[in-house]
């Protein structure tokens, strides 16, 4: 039996966990934000390590709290305080060469897995632990810190993993699949509830064992982004001007599948009008920029990661923008996070993945989707939109509605905190004690 009688402390374990001043994916300290903007404590224990670039996250001023506080989120209730002073940000050791191997990558796992678990035992009065994946290790942290508390453990799975890293083939030797695959199974049914960001995991999670699951989907906050805006700074800063920009903004590694937009960008050198960006980091980055350099490209750029407080002037600055993934099927399962940021920034989307996604964007008229692995493909749909800027427009305008309509973060969080106070353990009573005569 659960109750929300009073504001909850809810500790969450997330080593890829990145703040809006920092580059990476953002969702969680927006939920986080949210959480805290209706009274509720966070505590969020993360790697020192930034995830998507492999070296040091930007450090908290101190220790706990955000350098750079971003502005005061939208739907939090009127009269609070800034909820940024009831989100503490904990970094837990974490063995730093991420992006050197596979191996060494399993080494950062495993340091954060214990580290975050010795950080988590410090951490007083928890009402709920929220455990997330990938990586899968960190579950294992959060269900047993939420069983030595003794509070309920949400188990939140964002991407399929092992069946991901096996697909892509990251993940080969059979003992370790056998044994991931035990631990996914394991975690999912000892999980209070299971909570998934996308419609198309449902089936995979109940098929191995899931008991309660819910859905909170990826979003964006549309209050981040002005579609009016042009991004004439960023241009400018990066010598864009003049040019109908196919933004790609996000990590650049294995699944990402990037090596084929630059194959769509030399079918696209006699359009001298149009570039290709890609923005972000990732272990396939160096890679790229060599084959990259290989073939003579002058028509992609690479540019540096930014930060997501920073996002909105760099997607101003784009007139498409671009979402890739390998052509495997459990990917048609996916709702990448950047796909609502490019909708909420009004930018039309050239999908190249299928599946749950691609109903998203072909419903809401936002963008043209190619199959994925299909380079001439790509560069047809860009020459479409590079030919026709009164269809950018209407995609943007369209996918912008979409993300108000349906995918609000805002609307989004408000869903997930009603999940979390029904969650929240009934205070134990005192038992009444009559006095012996």
């Amino acid at each position: 039996m659960y109750a929300a009688s009073k504001p909850m402390h809810i500790l969450i374990i997330h080593q890829a966990f990145a703040a809006l001043d920092q580059p990476g994916g953002t969702r969680h300290h927006e939920l986080a934000r949210y959480l805290a903007g209706r009274g509720h404590r966070v505590t969020v224990i993360a790697s020192p390590v930034s995830y998507l670039t492999g070296g040091a996250a930007v450090p908290a001023r101190d220790g706990s709290s955000l350098a750079h506080p971003p502005p005061p989120t939208p739907a939090a209730p009127a009269g609070e305080d800034d909820p940024d002073s009831r989100v503490t940000i904990l970094r837990a050791y974490t063995y730093s060469a991420l992006h050197r191997s596979f191996v060494h990558r399993v080494f950062s796992f495993f340091s954060f897995m214990v580290s975050s678990f010795i950080l988590g035992l410090m951490v007083r009065q928890v009402d709920l632990v929220w455990g997330t994946s990938p990586p899968i290790f960190q579950g294992v942290t959060a269900w047993a810190l939420a069983r030595l508390k003794r509070v309920p453990f949400l188990f939140e799975v964002r991407d399929l993993w092992p069946a991901f890293a096996v697909g892509v083939g990251v993940l080969r030797q059979p003992l370790l699949i056998r044994l991931s695959e035990w631990l996914e199974r394991f975690l999912y049914r000892h999980a209070d509830r299971l909570l998934v960001n996308s419609p198309g995991f449902i089936q995979h999670v109940r098929q191995r064992g899931a008991r309660r699951i819910e859905l909170v989907p990826n979003g964006a906050d549309p209050r981040m982004f002005d579609p009016a805006a042009k991004g004439e700074e960023f241009r400018q800063a990066y010598g864009l001007q003049g040019k109908f920009v196919v933004l790609y903004a996000g990590a650049h590694g294995m699944s990402n599948d990037l090596g084929v937009a630059l194959q769509a960008a030399a079918q696209l050198a006699g359009r001298p009008e149009v570039q290709i960006v890609l923005l972000g980091d990732g272990k396939e980055k160096p890679a790229l920029q060599a084959q990259a350099a290989e073939m003579g490209l002058t028509n992609v750029s690479f540019l540096p990661p930014v930060p997501k407080a920073q996002m909105t002037q760099a997607l101003a600055a784009a007139d498409a923008c671009l979402a890739i993934l390998k052509p495997i099927p459990l990917y048609a399962t996916v709702y990448p996070n950047k796909v609502f940021d490019y909708l909420a920034a009004g930018r039309p989307v050239v999908l190249a993945i299928d599946g749950v996604m691609r109903e998203v964007v072909e419903r809401a008229e936002a963008g043209v989707y190619v199959p994925p692995g299909d380079p001439a493909a790509l560069a047809a749909a860009v020459r479409r939109l590079a030919a026709d800027p009164g269809l950018c427009q209407r995609m943007g305008f369209s996918g912008r509605r979409c993300v108000e309509q349906e995918f609000d973060r805002a609307l989004l969080a408000d869903r997930l905190a009603g999940i979390l106070e029904e969650m929240r353990p009934v205070e134990k009573r005192e038992p009444h004690r009559h006095k012996e005569n």
